[in-house]
C-alpha cells in the first residue's frame, strides 16, 4: 500500500478541492406575480403553479394582511 513520504500543506489540499463546491439552486420565475420560486413548487406569494391558482393564499392570511394586499394590489 502506498504511503506518502511527506505531508501535503493545507494550501495544496485546498487548491485541489477548489472545484468541489455547491452551485446555487436553480430558480424559476412565477408566471403570475414574477417572484423567484424553486422549480416544481407552488409560489408562496400567490399560490399558483404553472400559471394556475392551486391554493387560495388570501384565505390563509389574516384580516389585516388581506386588506393590505387588496389596497396595494
Amino acid at each position: 500500500m502506498a504511503v506518502p513520504k511527506n505531508r501535503h500543506t493545507k494550501s495544496r489540499r485546498n487548491k485541489r478541492r477548489s472545484h468541489i463546491k455547491l452551485s446555487p439552486a436553480p430558480h424559476g420565475i412565477c408566471e403570475k406575480c414574477g417572484v423567484r420560486t424553486p422549480p416544481h413548487f407552488l409560489c408562496e406569494n400567490c399560490g399558483s403553479y404553472k400559471g394556475r391558482e392551486m391554493v387560495d393564499v388570501l384565505k390563509k392570511r389574516t384580516k389585516k394582511e388581506r386588506r393590505e394586499v387588496a389596497t396595494n394590489g
